[in-house]
């Protein structure tokens, strides 16, 4: 906003929205504060500001929420966060038991999510490193927009910091239910035996019976089964009863009513007898507790499964040096990474890991960048070459000026990117999430179905079969694996893919890759190398070839052009000494004059040696048809005249990378198909499709026109990913399902891409491909074992198998078997840690 009218403009376009019962827009501080009422839309407010020509971003945060179980426990913590009228979108992961919210007034907001979150069960807690600030915030938003601000400049470290006390308290979570299942194991096992070894070895009963005569047994069986399920079970109840007064039940409620009900039909047994016919008066207290045990063990298998899934966010972090030694006041000293500054000397010595970006002032050295590039061999590092930070130094010594520090460092970039991605929710969730939602009521439902028709047509005691079949049902329902399918697959596959150098900014790219049926790519930069090189020097009669190369980048080290800079570094590369040069003349279309050692050279275009006469406009000649020749090969040629006489033409070429190849054809032989768009001439374009065997070309084309041709191919229904680097790639990588960004690029390609490619070749496009229809698989596996495993199990629970084969199922079995389903799941998205790919 610049002035009053800007006011006035916004505060009619907000007040214009139904919802809004009250605006005010503060154009000193440039804030807008709204007033909402029924049917407030954050989204909306957010559309008119913006149709309005002004710009207002919603803040994004990160919670930690506590005490998540399920894939129910998901779906009620973020329609808690919506209903908040400030709330833009929420999107909660439970692999990582965030929640990741886009909110107006940023901090501010925080005690209104933290209440509705409260309100639907769980505890909420800012998660510092992932909190971020992506707009203004009002001065008076308080300590929380003020510890998010602080996360957003800390960057990486603050990430670091974050995963530090998640992992404390992770440990904490590990060792509370390591104790709570050795109580309940130890307390369980006199139970268990007393049960199963009187089913197992007849005549134990008796013995029992007569050691402990009269309801002695049943007391003793009734102290142990309420002191698991009072100690080490309690959580259960703690959770689900409120939740299912709420009329919100989750894994806990299932646990609970099912749980509860064996220990409420034993209290009558045990108490009450004659409540019961003779023939129903039966026990389960061990039923219910090696339940409430073996889900323990489950939820432990879970938890530490699921702190092996954040390893690569830790790997990162780890690379970061923790002190920097910086030059200040005419002294060396080390100070915390936190305090270098944009600007500052920083100065390194033999093996030490440096400490942010920058680029060296002076000194040498080799530098292992592998950690970024994936390369083994380490760079040479000289006066003027850029470093970066979490790199290791060699043997060498070097001082440099700082350039990227905190956030802006490109490994606080890569562990801000990778964080981001995982938390990301894929389109195949909405299809989990519409079941979940509906999943546990509909549990629920099944089993007390299940019990009035055990009750209705089973054989006696119908009471007790109803009862066991009824439980069973509940505990073999629980949808943990539905819940952590999705998630778990998206962390260990972005963190892998980081690893490999693939770094997925969106982590809906993870879908859409897998999905592609085109790969359109630029040609500069992307399949080429985007450094010109001279590729041959043909020389006519009377002339030298080293003469020749000599004098012309004599007159061309003064051009900025790259073809120019070409021809100089193939001089500097041959140990030629270049001349001095006077009466320099330009002409622009055409190429370049002057006097060199006193003889006049040109260099220019085909039609600048027509113009000063030096060729003939139908001269053939060996010289012109070699030029031909490599023209149709994809270079350019530069003529070159000394004193009115054709001396030699330079054929300057954009090499092809020699992963294109390979990586093209690997895409090929996956059923892709190929197209290069390009601005290049279309002989130079034709000849570089040619070489590596793409399937369509568009050359000669602006940045509009790299849209065009995605837009053609996806009005015909195909889907396609784009490859590019540049600033004029921007509008197509945005365009694109997927865009893949080379990581050698422009900010601009990056920040429009889906995915970045650390490496500067195709190889890693080819790379995020193979890793995405991985990571889907991986997760359609996970998806089809947690459903069908509840399709299959949940009839068998309710007794199909019973009139078939008179077989009934236990609830025993039947947390057994729900533990082991989310316990799959995890095992299984952790095999991605380890996923292969072609580069």
């Amino acid at each position: 906003m610049t002035c009053a009218s800007c006011v006035r403009r916004v505060e009619k376009a907000v007040a214009a929205l139904p919802g809004v019962a009250e605006s005010a827009v503060n154009f000193a501080t440039e804030t807008l504060s709204v007033t909402p009422g029924e049917g407030f839309s954050a989204e909306a407010l957010l559309q008119a500001i913006d149709k309005a020509g002004y710009e207002a971003k919603a803040e994004t945060l990160a919670l930690e929420i506590e005490d998540m179980t399920c894939a129910s426990c998901v779906l009620r913590v973020e329609k808690a966060l919506k209903s908040i009228p400030a709330v833009e979108s929420a999107s909660v992961n439970l692999a990582t038991g965030e929640a990741v919210v886009k909110v107006l007034g940023g901090g501010s907001a925080l005690p209104a999510l933290s209440a509705a979150v409260a309100r639907a069960g769980y505890a909420v807690r800012l998660a510092g490193g992932m909190a971020k600030a992506e707009g203004r915030s009002d001065d008076g938003a308080g300590a929380s927009t003020a510890e998010a601000g602080h996360a957003a400049a800390a960057g990486a470290p603050a990430v670091a910091e974050a995963d530090d006390g998640r992992e404390v308290r992770r440990a904490r979570e590990i060792s509370g239910l390591k104790r709570n299942f050795l109580v309940a194991l130890l307390l369980t096992l006199p139970l268990f035996i007393v049960e199963m070894g009187g089913h197992l070895y007849p005549p134990l009963h008796h013995q029992l019976m007569q050691i402990f005569p009269g309801n002695t047994l049943y007391l003793l069986q009734f102290a142990l089964a309420t002191a698991v399920l009072a100690g080490p079970g309690r959580r259960f109840y703690e959770k689900g009863i409120p939740a299912l007064l709420r009329f919100a039940p989750d894994m806990n409620a299932l646990v609970a009513i099912g749980t509860g009900a064996a220990y409420l039909y034993s209290l009558v047994t045990t108490f009450a007898p004659s409540l019961l016919p003779a023939d129903a008066q039966h026990v389960y207290y061990e039923a219910a507790t090696v339940i409430v045990t073996l889900i323990l063990l489950g939820r432990l298998l879970e938890a530490r499964a699921k702190g092996r899934t954040g390893a690569a966010i830790r790997k990162l972090a780890g690379l970061q040096a923790k002190t920097a030694r910086v030059e200040r006041d005419d002294k060396t000293q080390d100070v915390a990474l936190a305090e270098v500054r944009r600007g500052d000397t920083v100065v390194v010595r033999p093996g030490e890991r440096i400490p942010v970006d920058g680029r060296v002032i002076d000194g040498a050295s080799s530098v292992d960048e592998a950690m970024i590039s994936g390369e083994p061999i380490p760079v040479e590092k000289a006066a003027g070459a850029t470093v970066i930070g979490g790199t290791v130094n060699g043997s060498g010594s070097f001082r440099f000026e700082a350039t990227g520090v905190g956030a802006d460092m490109m490994l606080s970039r890569i562990i801000r990117m990778v964080s981001e991605a995982q938390g990301a929710k894929l389109p195949i969730q909405k299809l989990v999430d519409e079941v979940t939602a509906w999943f546990v009521p509909g549990v629920i439902g099944i089993a007390l179905v299940t019990f009035f028709l055990w009750l209705i047509f089973g054989p006696e005691p119908a009471y007790t079969h109803g009862l066991v079949a009824a439980v069973a049902v509940l505990i073999i329902a629980c949808p943990c694996a539905m819940g952590l399918a999705t998630p778990t697959s998206i962390m260990v596959g972005t963190g892998r893919a980081a690893e490999l150098g693939v770094l997925f900014r969106k982590g809906e790219a993870l879908q859409s890759l897998s999905a592609i049926d085109w790969v359109v790519m630029d040609k500069t930069g992307t399949i080429t190398a985007g450094k010109p090189e001279v590729s041959a020097i043909l020389t006519a009669e009377g002339f030298a070839e080293a003469e020749v190369l000599r004098l012309v980048a004599s007159l061309e080290a003064r051009s900025e052009h790259p073809l120019a800079d070409a021809i100089v570094r193939a001089a500097e590369a041959k140990g030629l000494a270049l001349a001095s040069v006077e009466a320099v003349e330009a002409v622009t279309g055409f190429g370049v004059t002057g006097v060199v050692e006193g003889q006049r050279v040109a260099a220019g275009a085909h039609r600048y040696m027509l113009r000063l006469g030096a060729m003939q406009a139908d001269e053939k000649n060996d010289l012109a048809a070699a030029v031909t020749r490599l023209a149709d090969e994809g270079a350019s040629p530069l003529y070159v005249a000394i004193d009115g006489r054709l001396a030699a033409a330079i054929a300057v070429a954009d090499p092809i990378k020699e992963t294109s190849v390979e990586a093209i054809a690997a895409l090929k032989a996956r059923g892709l198909k190929l197209m290069m768009v390009t601005g290049d001439a279309s002989r130079t374009a034709e000849a570089v499709a040619k070489k590596v065997g793409l399937d369509a070309v568009a050359a000669e084309v602006l940045p509009e026109g790299k849209v065009r041709a995605i837009k053609d191919l996806q009005e015909k229904g195909e889907k396609v990913s784009f490859v590019g680097d540049g600033i004029n790639d921007a509008p197509a990588l945005a365009t694109a399902e997927a865009g893949i960004a080379i990581g050698t690029g422009t900010d601009v390609a990056i920040e429009s891409a889906d995915v970045v490619l650390v490496g500067g070749d195709l190889m890693g496009a080819l790379n995020a491909i193979e890793l995405s229809d991985t990571v889907m698989a991986n997760i359609r596996q996970n998806l089809f074992w947690a459903f069908g495993y509840n399709i299959a199990l949940i009839p068998v629970a309710a007794g199909l198998l019973y009139p078939l084969f008179g077989l009934t199922f236990s609830p025993m079995l039947g947390a057994a078997a729900m533990g082991l389903s989310s316990v799959f799941v995890l095992t299984n998205a952790l095999r991605l840690r380890t996923a292969k790919v072609t580069g």
